[in-house]
């Protein structure tokens, strides 16, 4: 084949991917469900796989932390063979059960956590082993593969099987299988983390500023989110030194210590926060009062 005839194979297959996903809908949202009130219980999100399929899971651990805000023990991925299988294959270490269920076995694995297999052949012994583990510890499990009535599916509460068909060189899972995967990870931590009010509207409002791109986008995020100008968003987040608090005070006109108990009084869900401020009575509208700061007057 030509380069050109080649590219537009591999594309035309791709297509078929958002649609695989689009038909176990009903199957992701019982799971962004129950990871959301398993986290919501003090369980935690635990992702279990091996090659591609754990690269992936460990991926979209990594990113929850500075996206939501949240602790790195909050959502975390169990690979084949550690942390050298990130960047170099070890299929071998993939088929032992007891090596999966061992590995899993060090998380302290608990009745409030949930655990993700994801194995697109849905026979990793690997995945099969911890799986079983956390069934036998009162976990709640979850199930994304390529291969719905697979042995992998019998230890699963709920199986999210897109299918994505055969692939364009055959066996390679990495492609139609790994991208079906990508979509569906992002899906759940998104979700779950939207039901769990790690997220305002459309914005980050739990975004980690550890770098200066980060911190410039949190300062944008601050001033579309509050409405306010750049000056009174940078003055906020000096003060608080942090995107939730800095926001409530904006746009409630609370100083930083009443936005931060007002914040402990309702929890994550920073809507319902702001909510509840509105429907406050006698409450003065955002114009009519400045935003109080810690400062004293001089002289």
């Amino acid at each position: 084949m030509t380069t050109p005839a080649l590219l537009k194979l591999i594309n035309r297959e791709d297509q078929i991917v958002p649609r695989a996903v689009e038909r176990e809908l009903p199957s992701i949202e019982r799971a962004v469900d129950a990871i959301a009130k398993a986290i919501a219980q003090g369980g935690r999100l635990i992702y279990v796989g091996a090659g591609t399929s754990g690269r992936l899971a460990a991926l979209d651990a990594a990113e929850c932390p500075p996206t939501f805000g949240v602790s790195s023990r909050l959502v975390q991925a169990v690979v084949a063979g550690g942390r050298r299988a990130l960047t170099r294959a070890a299929e071998n270490v993939e088929d032992s059960a007891a090596q999966g269920s061992r590995d899993l076995a060090v998380k302290k694995i608990g009745a409030r956590d949930i655990v993700i297999g994801v194995t697109a052949s849905g026979r990793t012994p690997y995945v099969l082993g911890a799986l079983r583990l956390a069934r036998k510890r009162g976990a709640t499990t979850v199930l994304i593969t390529s291969n719905r009535n697979s042995p992998a599916s019998r230890l699963a509460q709920i199986t999210i099987a897109p299918q994505t068909g055969p692939e364009v060189i055959t066996g390679s899972t990495r492609m139609k299988a790994g991208t079906a995967q990508k979509l569906i990870l992002n899906m759940l931590s998104t979700a779950a983390m939207i039901r769990l009010g790690r997220v305002y509207n459309n914005w980050m409002v739990d975004l980690s500023m550890t770098n200066q791109k980060l911190r410039s986008r949190g300062l944008r995020i601050l001033e579309q989110a509050a409405g306010a100008s750049a000056p009174e968003a940078k003055r906020a987040l000096a003060e608080s030194g942090s995107l939730r608090i800095a926001l409530v005070m904006l746009k409630t006109g609370m100083s930083l210590s009443e936005s931060r108990r007002w914040l402990q009084r309702f929890g994550t869900n920073l809507s319902h926060a702001l909510a509840m401020d509105s429907a406050r009575p006698h409450k003065q509208s955002k114009t009519s009062r400045p935003v109080k700061t810690n400062s004293r007057k001089k002289g």
